[in-house]
């Protein structure tokens, strides 16, 4: 037994804070059970990381490797929010300027686990070589997972779907009813996905190796929410695939955003709402609207009559808000009914204040958790890579509607902005997506559930992995 307590697992996440933070929450639950862990990113990113508790502090070593410089790549970008979308192949190539001094690490510390993301197409015959057991850990959900297909079609470009009607449509693989698949306007993605781009290799190749080279794939899912899909992924692969349930984010108590100004300014605003009455609008860190978009958003919140929370961040790899303005007279006309927040905000604190009613999201898998943990009925604008595809299984499960969009190009209408939120939050019509939200936040807000899923990935690392095969 106490050989069990004392694994050394390794980390290392894609350059996005939508999947270092959760790399970090799993390192924590390592922590807890009393291993060792290494957390390895750039230094910028591993400054900007929350503060981990002072218990588990002294097991843990944040790996600081330096990111190569790029052509291409902003001085000091070291994450996706620091770079315009166009520009994130070239964060991949500095990324991959990683593979020596990770390699050093691992030659000198030979950890029993390295845990990775779906960037490091290298990384898995090197670990091999060296006898480190290796876990993809994707933190998208399993239904999109499987639509993006086995990873032999990734690797070997073998992939039948080569039109982009192919995918807007289920795939072949899936034996039972479901709507996951792309719209006309979502399709650029997921054709540019197979493409090799600026880096030099295509995500999909990306994906595909990691996934096929690694020996068990985590995946941020659980059996009691569309668990199907946990089976079939497990079919496709032919190898062990380890749900680590949803991990729905805790809220830190104490924390230093407690009392900050800028709470107590928000918290006011809050306090002064009817009970679920107001809807929250953010769109993560990587979502770039155009002007257009922006506008028709705004005045689409104007003419719900809907009180309203907007946290409305600079695009990334922006410096400011002057790339792009709120209609004219907006803010003026919204004052007391709406707020609008320019800059970071405590979401998890916003998500749970009793004044909320509804989320309007762009789907993200981890920004879809957080609002279903606390009941709230979902408004879905998914704009980039697989949200398209968590907005059709969140919209099957009435839990939240899209907002009406034009289907070749995506675009949409303030009207179709304010359809949606009044019909989500106040009209008699939606109240089945006010209850079906109520209905799943006792599986996404279980946290007992949950911590058991990560036990039994604890129970995995210690039970598998170098030490027991060597």
């Amino acid at each position: 037994m106490a050989e069990k307590s004392s694994l050394h697992v390794a980390l290392f996440p894609w350059l996005a804070f939508g999947h270092i933070i959760p790399y970090l929450e799993l390192s924590k639950f390592i922590l807890q059970k009393g291993h060792k862990v290494t957390f390895i990113s750039t230094p910028r990113n591993i400054h900007r990381l929350p503060k981990i508790p002072p218990d588990l502090a002294s097991s843990i070593t944040f790996l600081k490797i330096p990111l190569p410089q790029v052509e291409g790549l902003p001085q000091n970008a070291e994450a996706t929010l620091d770079v315009r979308t166009q520009d994130i192949p070239f964060l991949k190539k500095a990324y991959d300027g990683l593979e020596p001094d990770l390699t050093h690490f691992l030659e000198n510390s030979l950890p029993d686990w390295i845990v990775h993301d779906f960037c490091a197409y290298w990384l898995p015959p090197i670990a091999t070589k060296l006898g480190i057991s290796k876990a993809f850990f994707s933190i998208l959900s399993a239904s999109s997972i499987v639509f993006f297909g086995p990873s032999d079609f990734a690797v070997n470009g073998t992939d039948p779907r080569k039109k982009a009607e192919d995918f807007k449509a289920p795939p072949k693989w899936v034996p039972f009813q479901t709507k996951v698949a792309y719209k006309s306007h979502e399709i650029n993605w997921i054709m540019g996905a197979g493409q090799v781009n600026e880096s030099g290799i295509s995500d999909m190749y990306r994906y595909g190796t990691v996934a096929k080279g690694s020996d068990v794939i985590f995946v941020r899912h659980c059996y009691e929410f569309e668990g199907q899909w946990l089976n079939l992924l497990h079919e496709l692969e032919q190898k062990p695939v380890i749900p680590v349930g949803l991990m729905p984010p805790k809220m830190e108590e104490g924390s230093s955003h407690d009392n900050s100004e800028s709470w107590v300014l928000m918290k006011e605003w809050l306090d002064g709402q009817e009970r679920a009455s107001v809807v929250y609008i953010a769109f993560g860190s990587e979502v770039s609207l155009s002007q257009q978009e922006l506008s028709e958003l705004a005045l689409g919140l104007e003419l719900s009559k809907v009180p309203f929370f907007w946290c409305l961040r600079k695009p990334p790899g922006s410096t400011e808000f002057s790339s792009f303005e709120l209609p004219n007279g907006f803010e003026e006309r919204i004052r007391g009914r709406g707020f609008v927040w320019k800059s970071w905000a405590p979401q998890l604190k916003i998500l749970s204040h009793e004044s909320i009613g509804g989320f309007l999201t762009h789907c993200g898998w981890s920004s879809s958790i957080e609002g279903l943990m606390f009941g709230h009925p979902l408004i879905m604008l998914p704009f980039v890579i697989d949200t398209g595809l968590v907005a059709r299984v969140l919209e099957d499960k009435q839990v939240g509607v899209e907002v009406l969009r034009n289907e070749q190009d995506g675009s949409y209408t303030r009207n179709s902005v304010a359809d949606s939120v009044r019909l989500v939050m106040v009209e008699n019509s939606g109240k089945v997506y006010r209850e079906k939200a109520k209905e799943i936040c006792e599986i996404f807000g279980d946290r007992d559930l949950h911590d058991g899923y990560i036990r039994k990935v604890i129970d995995y690392l210690e039970n598998n992995g170098r030490r027991k095969s060597g």
